[in-house]
């Protein structure tokens, strides 16, 4: 394929719009692309920002990773005539985000905060509830029941509430995804 002169010599991030659900599908098609039509020169990179986050998942505390951007796919490359037309035409791809058919970049601000936030190793789950709390919970075997927060255990990301059963507070530990403060 003939290079074509840049419409922007410079190197920026883009963003692509693709079918949600796809997005990895994408970026690996896209890879695949750049390398077959060498394209090396003109798109560099290619990446769907992930991070961390803990969920429950059958009572048990889990790290997954989820899309930060969900049908959007990100693109380091200098725009061309010939990049913007193996992008735009790579299968999955709805097209790019800006102004017509002109690509807006990224600010650097911007992907400076995303990678950074990709980056991170470590998942911590902050606690935003203190004792004497009141608190709904929103997982498990006391779904629904309200309790009052006796006690706080920062670093397992476990507490104690206490519930109203059978006419008397019982002390049940729960995981603090499991719960809602009122």
């Amino acid at each position: 394929m003939a290079k074509q002169h840049p419409i922007s010599a410079e190197k920026n991030w883009y963003v692509i719009h693709s079918v949600s659900g796809l997005e990895d599908n994408v970026a690996q098609n896209l890879q695949k692309r750049i390398h077959t039509m060498g394209m090396e020169d003109y798109i560099f990179d290619v990446i769907v920002p992930k991070e961390k986050k803990i969920k429950i998942k059958n009572g048990k505390r889990v790290t997954v990773e989820e899309r930060m951007f969900p049908g959007y796919v990100f693109v380091q490359m200098i725009v061309t005539d010939a990049s913007w037309y193996i992008v735009r035409n790579t299968p999955n791809v709805t097209g790019f985000i800006g102004a017509g058919t002109t690509p807006i970049p990224v600010s650097p601000d911007e992907m400076g905060i995303i990678e950074k936030k990709t980056q991170k190793e470590e998942v911590k789950h902050t606690l935003n509830v203190s004792i004497d709390d009141l608190v709904k919970i929103v997982d498990g075997p006391f779904k629904d029941f309200e309790g009052k927060v006796s006690e706080v255990d920062e670093a397992r990301g476990k507490l104690k509430v206490l519930v109203n059963m059978f006419g008397r507070n019982t002390p049940v530990e729960l995981d603090s995804l499991q719960i809602k403060k009122l």
